[in-house]
């Protein structure tokens, strides 16, 4: 059980995530083998993953399905699981990933019929980038297409969206499916159904055939139900049907679902693979790199053995009941932070736990006030508190940005009972974490980290390991300056590309027990035409005394332009580990085009010519080196 997707997110690390879906993939593939009893086997080789939609707004449910706010790091990421579930060679897939949910899909509440307005210059920068980079790419083989409405058109018959965009423009080759009940769901209300639906037709025969002729292929039981009758009432010629299955088998052909078992190159994956230890390793390693040490004032963390004899072990996540997020099984195995400190520290070292709270519930005094006995009478006292399923999750978006249900309170009493307290957030969507930020020496934030999120964690406390990861999401101080969800112009004030308020944390924070230093900024040319490309090559040093890894960030910023243009957007990431006093060179290639925006007149992506500022950067905020850049009209003088 590897962590959650927001926490993969958080590792800026692409060939990480690529060998975590191909770990997934061997065992998919086993699972298969196992039951190998033809297309309808219980372990199938079509598997409904990657998650690649936008965090847009923080209060969203689903924010750990997810990989980040940001278009480009969310494409990156997407090929990455893409091309790690499916394998090299495309006319012989290990797995078919399916990408979802097609498009602009970001709210929970009321999804199954709201209708999100969307002008072509945000669907072109911001709500489609990612799933361009996957399907041209990553070569996704199934697309699901999601409940809502763009512009007043659902997605399941939104011919613009599954034909003209992702068919011709991005040559998209395998099948769309909707989402569980989405064709249905355009007919309107059922007996027993828990939402309305798109009110598209009143008849699902109709409904059927237009998601058919907007380009989904696959649907759960309304085509088979509803597919002979359109075709005899002439909504549907064979050739429409022919086409839409065609498209599903093709994937199958590719998967070699229909030969026999010994002709697949992938006939011979054991079941030796599934919990292997190469796996159970990735795992542990997944949940290292993404933690994320948002403060660390006066060098509290790592804890030092040789000074701390008893800890307390604090709050609803610190036991084995931290979450582990929605689409998981039961895990084999899964070890509990408490846990995991007392396996790291051995018998010389007291771990005692008290939860103090729930994740949701009303606080209970005596509980609360247990757990601050607990924190003074201990060397440290270390808190792990968050949310789960009952706070964010399918179906469920959030109100606020504060801890949940009395947890607040609990931080509270602790740190009174002991200022030696570090906070750890075992969470999905951002928590607005002011008062612990202004009073607390340390802040980790660990995720929903899968089954070997104790190990992962206590190692980091004592500086076994150097967290490295940095935030894929910005954290906001409040839902002041934030947009209403139902606003879906990004540049209202969404996301660092527009947030003018001050975050808490911004896109891109992660902070180290080590010191990076960046120097040296080289620009290959001062000036480039609108057709070519430039080289940016700095050097990155480790200047603390231990080893760590950081995230290096290239932005660009329009200096001027003739219509608005992000605060600064990202354009190439790379995470780089050195070992104390260890130097590299850094270099992105940046092709101009990257620095286009859609032109609505002209409905394309368009340079236009001026002033580039481009910076190199730790973080969104914490920019370290700078350069300009002519682009165009300057350069044909």
């Amino acid at each position: 059980m590897f962590p959650v997707t927001i926490a993969m997110g958080a590792t800026w690390d692409p060939d990480l995530v690529k060998t975590v879906a191909s770990a997934m993939s061997d065992e998919g593939r086993a699972l298969y083998n196992a039951k190998a009893d033809g297309p309808r086997s219980k372990h199938g080789l079509v598997f409904r993953s990657p998650v690649i939609n936008i965090s847009r707004d923080p209060r969203w449910g689903r924010i750990q399905e997810v990989f980040s706010e940001d278009p480009l790091l969310t494409g990156r990421m997407g090929v990455a699981y893409v091309q790690g579930l499916q394998g090299d060679d495309l006319n012989h897939i290990k797995l078919a990933a399916t990408l979802k949910h097609f498009a602009v899909n970001n709210v929970e509440t009321g999804r199954q019929h709201l209708s999100a307005q969307v002008d072509d210059r945000n669907l072109m920068e911001f709500w489609l980038p990612h799933w361009r980079m996957s399907v041209m790419e990553g070569h996704a083989q199934s697309i699901m297409s999601s409940y809502n409405a763009i512009n007043g058109t659902p997605d399941a018959v939104n011919h613009r969206l599954l034909t003209d965009i992702l068919r011709k423009q991005w040559g998209f080759d395998g099948f769309v499916t909707d989402d569980l009940g989405a064709v249905a769901l355009l007919t309107d209300s059922r007996p027993g159904q828990l939402e309305p639906g798109q009110r598209f037709s009143e008849d699902p025969v109709v409904a059927t055939a237009a998601a058919i002729k907007a380009g989904n292929d696959s649907d759960d039981v309304e085509f088979e139900r509803n597919i002979p009758t359109a075709v005899s009432r002439g909504l549907l010629t064979m050739a429409d049907v022919d086409q839409a299955v065609s498209r599903v088998l093709r994937v199958g052909f590719r998967l070699g679902a229909f030969d026999p078992p010994e002709k697949s190159p992938y006939a011979n994956i054991g079941m030796d693979v599934v919990r292997s230890q190469a796996h159970l390793y990735l795992a542990l390693k997944t949940a290292q790199e993404s933690l994320v040490l948002l403060k660390n004032a006066q060098n509290f963390l790592p804890l030092k053995t040789d000074s701390v004899h008893s800890v307390a072990v604090i709050g609803p996540a610190g036991g084995q009941n931290y979450e582990t997020g929605n689409y998981y099984g039961t895990p084999a195995r899964k070890l509990g932070p408490a846990e995991g400190l007392k396996q790291l520290l051995g018998p010389r070292v007291s771990v005692s736990y008290e939860q103090g709270t729930g994740f949701t519930e009303v606080g209970d005094p005596a509980a609360i006030a247990r757990a601050a006995e607990l924190a003074r009478k201990s060397d440290v006292a270390i808190l792990f508190l968050g949310t789960n399923l009952q706070v964010e999750a399918e179906s469920r978006d959030r109100r606020d940005l504060n801890l949940p249900g009395a947890q607040q309170q609990l931080l509270e009493a602790v740190f009174a009972a002991s200022p030696d307290t570090v906070l750890v957030l075992m969470n999905a969507g951002p928590l607005a974490v002011g008062w612990a930020q202004d009073r607390l020496p340390a802040i980790l934030q660990a995720w929903y980290p899968g089954e070997a999120g104790g190990t992962a964690i206590a190692r980091a406390l004592f500086g076994l390991d150097n967290p490295g990861g940095h935030l894929p999401y910005t954290v906001y101080a409040s839902l002041d300056g934030v947009p209403p969800q139902n606003e879906y112009d990004v540049s209202k004030g969404y996301t660092y590309q527009y947030f003018k308020g001050v975050p808490l944390y911004p896109f891109g924070h992660g902070l180290s027990y080590t010191r990076f230093k960046y120097s040296n900024l080289a620009l290959s040319a001062p000036t480039a035409a609108v057709s070519g490309q430039v080289q940016l090559s700095f050097d990155v040093t480790n200047v603390g005394d231990r080893e760590g890894a950081d995230v290096v960030q290239l932005y660009a910023h329009q200096v001027k332009s003739v219509t608005y243009q992000p605060l600064k957007t990202l354009r190439a990431f790379k995470r780089v580990s050195l070992n104390a006093g260890q130097s590299t060179r850094a270099s992105f290639t940046l092709a101009v085009s990257q620095l286009a925006y859609y032109d609505t007149r002209k409905a394309k992506f368009a340079v236009e010519p001026g002033g580039f500022d481009l910076l190199v950067g730790s973080s969104s905020e914490d920019i370290r080196l700078r350069a300009r850049l002519q682009v165009g009209r300057a350069v044909q003088k």
